[in-house]
């Protein structure tokens, strides 16, 4: 295992170096459902001065640390008063559509749709993206064609694709629904030639016992074997070096045992990862300091968007606002007709 100890390419360097706030770009973003600001750091990389919404407190504070722009500790509600914005961004909270929750849809009291809506209908930006879970286009597409339709009225092009960050270069399979409205043109970014690994971005540590580790007893590992032998678990659920990792959640960070997100030692042992190797695989920078306590920080880390990815998305709005506005009657005959785009990224780069 020796081969892993070092980190074989450029990964890491990227996201230290790329992901950097700058400000270049006129236009104010406004994040609703912000989080610790995954998806702002991406925008802000990309040039632009962010505003971000949260009501979690150690998210905000993560934010507001880290980013140029300043987060604002509150539960938003359909007419919230935000300032003028040219673009909003965020991910309406994705708990009533996620696969592993109750799937309640709009009858979910944490749905934020209503309230990015309503954002969106009384600003009137230039350009709108969201993110959201992939199931919001599986089980709930119902509810997803209300929400574009509802888009489609404010006199926007309203288009989809459920990208998997993967192909993006983050070490990680995590697919999700990112939807942009606008009013001119728009590409969604290529993917890569290539996908980063385990080993790219925690090669350094994955085999190490880094301070305040959490190593796994024998009575976890035990729990760990029955449930995978009663799940016919092909592969244990490890970290492997040379593969991208699961999809990094709340749930596999801080949570069950089974699907713990961690690193089997050289001598046998499993340990749960460290904050900051979840961080590293959702490409968060190795400057971003998260702030709270260690559930609250792994939630953080388990809910952003990809801010690698959010940065690409960041350069094609960029793009897409630089070209001329349609007016709302050539917008009116675009959404009527139907398209049918390759809309699901199949996980394969092209």
């Amino acid at each position: 295992m020796t081969e892993y100890c070092k980190i074989p390419n450029n990964y890491v360097d990227e996201i230290n170096s790329k992901l950097q706030p700058c400000q270049t770009e006129p236009e104010l973003v406004l994040d609703l459902f912000a989080g610790c600001g995954g998806l702002s750091l991406g925008f802000e990389a990309a040039g632009y001065l962010t505003q971000g919404y949260e009501c979690v407190a150690a998210a905000a504070d993560s934010y507001s640390k880290n980013l140029n722009g300043n987060c604002t500790l509150a539960r938003l509600e359909v007419g919230y008063d935000y300032p003028e914005a040219d673009i909003i961004i965020g991910g309406p909270p994705c708990q009533p559509f996620s696969v592993r929750g109750k799937q309640r849809g709009m009858e979910d009291a944490r749905d934020g749709f209503p309230i990015f809506i309503d954002a969106v209908r009384r600003l009137q930006p230039r350009l709108f993206l969201f993110e959201n879970v992939r199931n919001l286009v599986g089980t709930h597409k119902w509810y997803f064609d209300l929400i574009v339709k509802e888009l489609e009225k404010l006199h926007y092009i309203i288009e989809w694709r459920c990208l998997n960050a993967v192909n993006y270069g983050v070490p990680q399979n995590r697919e999700r629904v990112v939807v942009v409205g606008h009013r001119s043109e728009f590409k969604f970014p290529r993917p890569r030639l290539f996908k980063h690994t385990v080993s790219d971005a925690i090669g350094d540590t994955m085999y190490t016992v880094p301070e305040g580790s959490h190593i796994l007893t024998a009575r976890q590992d035990e729990y760990i074997a029955s449930y995978e032998k009663k799940s016919s678990c092909v592969n244990p659920r490890d970290l492997y070096p040379d593969r991208p990792a699961r999809t990094i959640t709340c749930r596999n960070l801080a949570g069950a045992t089974s699907d713990m997100q961690r690193v089997k030692l050289p001598d046998g042992r499993r340990r749960r990862i460290t904050q900051s190797e979840a961080a590293r695989l959702q490409s968060f920078p190795d400057w971003f300091e998260f702030q709270g306590n260690e559930t609250e920080q792994f939630n953080q880390i388990g809910n952003a968007v990809p801010p690698l990815l959010a940065y690409q998305l960041a350069q094609e709005v960029k793009t897409a606002l630089s070209l001329p506005q349609k007016s709302p009657a050539t917008i009116s005959q675009t959404n009527n007709i139907v398209l049918f785009p390759s809309l699901f990224d199949n996980a394969e780069a092209i």
